[in-house]
C-alpha cells in the first residue's frame, strides 16, 4: 500500500509517533495501526493524509 510506505517514511524522517500523527492528520490515533492491519482507506482520507505529506514534506 503506497499510502502506508509514505507514512512510514514520514515517521522514519521526522521522528513523530504513529498515534501522533493519526491523530493530526484524521483525529485518529489508531490510524497507522489499523493500515498497517489491513484498513482500506477511502478517497477522502487518502487524500487528507496526501495532502499532510505534501505539507510537511516543504
Amino acid at each position: 500500500m503506497c499510502l502506508l510506505n509514505d507514512i512510514d517514511v514520514y515517521l522514519q524522517r521526522t521522528g513523530v509517533a504513529e498515534t501522533t500523527f493519526g491523530r493530526r492528520a484524521v483525529n485518529d490515533p489508531r490510524l497507522v495501526r489499523d493500515l498497517r492491519r489491513g484498513r482500506v482507506p477511502g478517497p477522502a482520507l487518502c487524500a487528507r493524509v496526501a495532502a499532510i505529506l505534501s505539507a510537511r514534506a516543504q
